[in-house]
Order: C-alpha cells, then structure tokens, then sequence
C-alpha cells in the first residue's frame, strides 16, 4: 500500500500525524503533512487507513497494490 497527501487540499490539522505519528511528519513552516514513506510497512497499515478517514479535508489518499503473479 502506498499513501499520498495532496499538498494542495491538506491545510495542516495535523490529525494524521496524531493518529499515525510514525507515518507522516509535519512541516515546520505550515503544519502541512508529508508521509514519511511513500510505501505503507504492514505494521502501520491499520493506523494509516484511520489517519485517512480522520482527514477533514480528504488530503490523504492509499493505493492499494497488487499482489504479484
């Protein structure tokens, strides 16, 4: 799974980084978040989809990845 913020939605309320403080970091200039990681560890995938439905402004989108062949 991999996880995007779109930069331009997200206004910095920063209730993803409270709900999955391991997945996303927070701009020290807007509040705005980032992931830490493009790729989602399986260990965090649980805290990430909350992290996402927690966002007010729908910033944060997953995509889910095939398993393979």
């Amino acid at each position: 799974m991999k996880v995007h913020v779109d930069h331009e939605r997200c206004q910095g309320h920063t209730l993803c980084a409270m709900t999955a403080p391991q997945a996303f970091e927070l701009s020290d200039i807007d509040g705005h978040a980032s992931p830490v990681t493009e790729q989602v560890p399986v260990e965090q995938e649980a805290d990430v989809r909350e992290a996402v439905q927690s966002c007010p402004e729908r910033a944060i989108s997953l995509v889910e990845e095939e398993a393979p062949v």
